[in-house]
């Protein structure tokens, strides 16, 4: 049976994960540092040290921390520092970090084009649309939660090509498209909501980014426009000017 706080909601080793991760977050926990013991942890948050362990190996399993067999556990990750620039790629920015990405296709499906969707990719209303839904790690670490669309008309079966590609620069490299770059990119506050939360491995209400971007060809014609949600304490955008 997993114990909660009744004023809260939230599960009790969640709480504690929480607050670790948030001081690994803000540099009250450098990386390389060896955390308090289970004891003073335990202790700390009030909890028992079943409730510390649970807790930690969460974090472990993410790749947060590391556990050192008789000398204690260690801050692992860093905040993954996320570029802002005219060709954003993902799987490069965090290889460029040390770390391995890795990408999980979570679904595709079809709709029509909303007004908004329509005006981003500049067609017609109502355009047949390929949504594609994705979840972005690096190593261990889930970092992003991203939904794309892209026109069924321009790129038929998109969502076969991605499911066996698992990139979309890959997959728009199969239509013959070798170069894009960022047209837009409009960047919000808000909380993750319940979907997320279990893909991100995050407790509800905890903040995210959330990155409304479009992509465009050497022309200038839009590819694809997405909405992807950060966990905001794993990430920081750096905005480059050139």
């Amino acid at each position: 049976m997993t114990m909660q706080d009744p004023a809260s909601g939230v599960a009790l080793w969640r709480q504690v994960a929480d607050g670790i991760e948030r001081g690994i977050a803000n540099g009250s926990f450098a990386e390389g540092e060896k955390l308090p013991g289970e004891m003073e942890i335990a202790e700390t948050y009030r909890v028992n040290r079943h409730t510390v362990r649970r807790a930690l190996a969460t974090l472990a399993a993410r790749g947060l921390v590391r556990a050192a067999r008789g000398s204690g556990t260690y801050v692992g990750a860093r905040r993954l520092a996320y570029p802002l620039r005219a060709r954003t790629r993902f799987s490069e920015i965090v290889g460029a970090s040390g770390r391995e990405p890795r990408g999980r296709l979570i679904g595709a499906s079809r709709e029509a084009a909303s007004r908004e969707l329509a005006r981003r990719l500049a067609i017609k209303t109502g355009t047949p649309l390929i949504r594609i839904e994705t979840l972005r790690l690096a190593d261990r670490a889930p970092v992003c939660v991203s939904t794309t669309w892209l026109s069924a008309e321009r790129f038929p079966g998109a969502e076969s090509v991605f499911a066996s590609v698992r990139s979309m620069t890959r997959l728009l490299d199969h239509y013959s498209i070798h170069d894009y770059r960022r047209a837009s990119t409009r960047i919000t506050a808000g909380v993750v909501e319940t979907t997320d939360a279990a893909r991100l491995d995050l407790a509800l209400g905890r903040p995210v980014l959330v990155v409304d971007a479009t992509d465009v060809d050497t022309d200038g014609r839009p590819l694809v426009t997405k909405r992807s949600r950060f966990a905001a304490e794993r990430v920081e955008f750096v905005v480059e000017s050139s």
